[in-house]
């Protein structure tokens, strides 16, 4: 054979496998075979449309398997459309199957709705046919008589599909049954009768409806643990007295206070007025002797004023013998 026969053959048979190659590459053959195999029909053009559309047909024409293999009627169109928008094919389709044989009513649209909105729809599903127990972290409530109450509580839920869109999560959930136990431990008058009847908390709290706009139904609350707390009725009570004592303190300090005030504004005023009286008595000498410049005022007045003067001592210390006899001791 000559050797350009030779180069030629070679080079047809390289083409050819590059030809097989792009074939298989851009049709997947054995996943076009695997779903006629299984009962999908599904020509080799819409899986190569796929690839175009960068939708992978292996996620496709699994979930479609799954589901008729299942008994459900699914759309390949439907399928693509959920996986261009975000979403998790085949949870979806796991999700269908579990409620198709559990009975639990949930349809394509919804299916898709929850997977769009966040939620993983067929944990949602599994919840749904097995409940889930959540503990509520301790929760500390008074009664009326002051005595505290740590209550730990166990609430067993399920999911509500119809409210998993839109629906307030666990810790709605959680938050309400607190918010239960808090007014129900409130509104008992003694703590004792919430320690003999524990159940009262539950059957109370379950009758507030808590899991009204939520995306989970509540089947149970069951009191795990209650413990006594602090006495805080005499606790408050001791520091009100200490306030009301500090009050009383301050308001006795502000009176003593004003008392001082008060006293040194009358000494002051006491001492103001015997300078006044220091400056009339200093002014009358000089106006005995401009009496006396005068005329007005002659040396005979004047004696007469001395001995009136005198006398009225005289009287004086003879009405206050006791006085005289202090006098004469000093």
């Amino acid at each position: 054979m000559a050797p350009e026969n030779v180069l030629v053959y070679a080079l047809l048979i390289f083409g050819g496998l590059i030809f097989l190659w792009i074939f298989f590459r851009i049709l997947p053959v054995g996943l076009w075979v695997t779903a006629q195999l299984s009962g999908v029909q599904m020509s080799l053009i819409q899986l190569a449309l796929m690839r175009f559309r960068k939708v992978p047909p292996g996620v496709i024409v699994n979930a479609l398997i799954n589901g008729h293999k299942a008994g459900l009627i699914l759309s390949r169109d439907q399928l693509e459309a959920h996986y261009m928008a975000g979403g998790h094919v085949q949870s979806v389709v796991n999700a269908l199957i579990s409620a198709e044989k559990a009975n639990i009513p949930l349809n394509f649209k919804l299916a898709t709705a929850i997977d769009l909105a966040g939620r993983d729809v067929f944990d949602a599903v599994q919840l749904s046919v097995n409940p889930r127990v959540i503990d509520t972290p301790p929760v500390s409530a008074v009664a009326k008589n002051g005595i505290q109450l740590v209550v730990k509580a166990r609430v067993t839920i399920r999911t509500n599909i119809n409210q998993l869109v839109g629906g307030a999560g666990e810790e709605t959930v959680l938050a309400r049954v607190g918010e239960g136990i808090v007014t129900t431990i409130g509104s008992a008058h003694d703590h004792k009768s919430v320690l003999e009847n524990p159940d009262t908390i539950s059957k109370t709290v379950l009758a507030k409806g808590l899991d009204a706009g939520t995306a989970f139904e509540i089947l149970s609350i069951d009191i795990a643990d209650i413990d006594v707390g602090e006495n805080i009725g005499a606790k408050l009570q001791t520091e009100q007295a200490s306030a009301d004592l500090k009050v009383a303190q301050a308001k006795a300090e502000e009176r003593r206070a004003m008392a001082v005030a008060y006293e040194q504004e009358m000494k002051a005023k006491a001492q103001e007025a015997r300078a006044k009286v220091i400056e009339a008595e200093a002014q009358i000498p000089l106006a005995m002797a401009e009496s006396f410049r005068s005329g007005n005022l002659g040396i005979m007045d004047y004696y007469k004023m001395q001995n009136i003067q005198a006398d009225t001592s005289m009287r004086e210390s003879i009405s206050k013998p006791g006085q005289q006899k202090d006098k004469s001791k000093e």
